[in-house]
């Protein structure tokens, strides 16, 4: 049967997860599919192509010089002969009905041009056991603007699209590293893409040390970055450039207060202050305002009492979340 999706996998040091991660795709109960794995001048390749082995006849395997996530999807989208390219980190996994479920969706409604699911994370606590929509809920329709204020948030390991939308929005843009799916996501729906969600637990998403996703405070400058490229690039309207200008102050916001809490766990509570008071000159937001000015208030008459409100509030939001490892099937990134 011909491919009617291309599955795309770019690698980067993923020889410990691949071999998991191509189990979940050949274990599709859809079959009319391709897979594409892109070797990005990955260091591990001795290790990758043994972990690959048991696979290969049943893959194309691409390899290409380092060039980043962007270059190896973009490798991939090239070579895809599917209607349709479902994209797949390489320390991911799909649950059995992911194509099955968002092909039927995608085919009842040809409008959508990109759809995504809902997915749970394993791996590294606190956040193992929650799901993707309920740490970054989708709420209402999937718009340039819902992007921008994250009511609406796509994880690439969950998304399948048409290889023609991905094609006319530009592709990924290979200058980023990280946040390069996002910029394409708002490229797409400036494009005047319809994105949608599909809030069925589809995935399973990795989350450990070493991934380029796990940097905190680098994922938020690079998204910083995203915004700041979109309203120098793209022709927005009034109203759409304004709110992206609003999120850059909100993030940086949020950066400077990352930076805080740094050098407020490190023991440094002067440079923490001057941080805080960073966050509190770009935070746009009045309750948020508020709430530094507190924490300011706090830290600077009772450091030590700050810190062990920190703590005590920290363990038990770690020990509640909810676990929903008893649904997903055990079956044993780029980046």
């Amino acid at each position: 049967m011909p491919a009617r999706v291309s599955v795309v996998i770019p690698a980067y040091n993923a020889a410990p997860f691949i071999a998991d991660t191509l189990a979940s795709v050949f274990a599709q109960t859809f079959t009319a599919y391709e897979v594409i794995v892109v070797n990005d001048g990955s260091p591990d390749t001795d290790a990758f192509e043994r972990a690959i082995g048991p696979y290969r006849d049943r893959l194309v395997y691409l390899t290409q010089a380092n060039t980043g996530p962007s270059g190896a999807r973009n490798h991939a989208i090239h070579a895809a002969g599917g209607e349709y390219v479902a994209f797949l980190d390489s320390d991911d996994q799909w649950l059995p009905e992911f194509l099955a479920d968002q092909v039927r969706l995608l085919d009842r409604d040809r409008r959508i041009d990109l759809l995504y699911s809902n997915g749970v994370i394993f791996g590294n606590p606190p956040l193992a056991g929650r799901t993707l929509m309920s740490v970054s809920p989708s709420r209402g329709a999937v718009t340039f603007e819902a992007l921008v204020e994250e009511t609406c948030t796509v994880l690439t390991p969950c998304t399948i699209a048409r290889r023609q939308a991905v094609i006319d929005a530009g592709l990924f843009d290979e200058r980023f590293l990280r946040s390069e799916d996002f910029h394409l996501w708002l490229k797409m729906a400036l494009n005047g893409a319809h994105i949608a969600y599909n809030p069925r637990v589809l995935v399973r998403h990795r989350r450990r040390d070493g991934s380029l996703a796990h940097d905190t405070r680098a994922m938020m400058r690079a998204f910083i970055d995203v915004l700041r490229d979109v309203d120098a690039r793209f022709a927005l309207t009034a109203a759409q450039r304004l709110l992206v200008r609003r999120q850059v102050a909100v993030r940086q916001a949020d950066l400077a207060l990352a930076e805080g809490k740094s050098e407020f766990l490190a023991g440094d509570y002067n440079e923490a202050l001057a941080w805080l008071a960073r966050a509190r000159a770009l935070e746009p937001r009045r309750a948020s305002r508020v709430r530094l000015d507190v924490i300011r208030g706090v830290l600077r008459l009772a450091p030590a009492l700050l810190r062990r409100a920190y703590e005590i509030r920290r363990r038990p939001a770690a020990l509640a979340a909810p676990s929903l490892s008893g649904t997903i099937p055990s079956r044993g990134t780029q980046r």
